[in-house]
């Protein structure tokens, strides 16, 4: 999601059963991350191919892909693809393409979301193909370990920029950059809500979470520079401004009086 400010009177919570119905909606999201990874073949399988393993999810699960037909306000186009898929450079909104062959040594950001019934749930997680280099596993590692830290922070009482603050803190120790301009953002009846959560911050500041509100914490971490633009004549991908290659993970998280609680797993005993 493109930074822009928030407005706190937008920002709602979620009923009980709301937030089951979105955890619904992120248990078929889940499970169609983990059969896009199981599906890639070094060397021989496509961006589009794993698109197409996106896309038989939603059908098995009777759910609509979040993105298909999708048209934020920075796009003249809408998106035409079940899920993002973004390979070494590319940060977000990579487009599957058939002639995008992943071959040995790439990381490849996995990014879905779905409705179920009107309520949506998004994730993301970055993998290797094949054998990667050490700096390349260095930097998912990393990057999920900032996202958890991020969703540690993610209690009521506590405010939007101590995620962000978790996240950075993290990731800079690694001396990574850490994408300024997109960020993880709200989440119910819409794919993106208010608030929007930044990746970098400072603790105490933003928005004050309540108990009921549901959240996508998303790290967007480069291996050097913090520098994202958009390819130029593609209205969606966007790539590391120096040309390095970037990690990206993502969950939907429910703020409860219990603490933060994943919305975006598989159902307990499935791989």
């Amino acid at each position: 999601m493109l930074v822009s400010r928030y407005n706190d009177r937008m920002v709602g919570v979620k009923s009980p059963e709301q937030i089951e119905m979105i955890r619904i909606a992120g248990r078929v999201v889940a499970e169609g991350l983990h059969a896009m990874k199981d599906a890639i073949v070094p060397d021989k399988t496509t961006t589009l191919d794993l698109d197409e393993v996106a896309a038989e999810v939603c059908k098995k699960r009777g759910a609509k892909a979040a993105f298909l037909g999708y048209q934020p306000s920075f796009s003249d186009v809408p998106f035409k693809y079940y899920a993002c898929i973004s390979v070494n450079e590319e940060i977000v909104h990579g487009q599957p393409s058939a002639t995008h062959v992943l071959k040995t040594g790439d990381i490849v950001s996995l990014d879905f979301g779905v409705s179920v019934d009107g309520w949506f749930a998004d994730s993301a997680i970055t993998v290797p193909v094949g054998e990667v280099s050490l700096a390349a596993k260095n930097l998912l590692r990393v990057t999920e370990d900032a996202m958890m830290k991020g969703i540690g922070q993610a209690r009521a009482g506590h405010h939007v920029e101590d995620i962000s603050y978790a996240v950075q803190r993290h990731a800079e120790r690694s001396r990574y950059g850490v994408v300024r301009s997109l960020t993880g953002h709200g989440i119910g009846q819409s794919p993106h809500e208010e608030p929007q959560v930044p990746n970098y911050g400072k603790p105490g500041r933003g928005l004050l979470l309540r108990p009921g509100m549901v959240i996508c914490i998303e790290p967007m971490i480069n291996l050097h520079s913090h520098g994202a633009v958009h390819v130029p004549g593609d209205d969606w991908t966007i790539v590391t401004s120096d040309g390095s290659i970037s990690a990206h993970f993502e969950h939907t998280i429910a703020i409860t009086e219990e603490g933060p609680d994943i919305l975006t797993l598989l159902d307990p005993g499935e791989k």
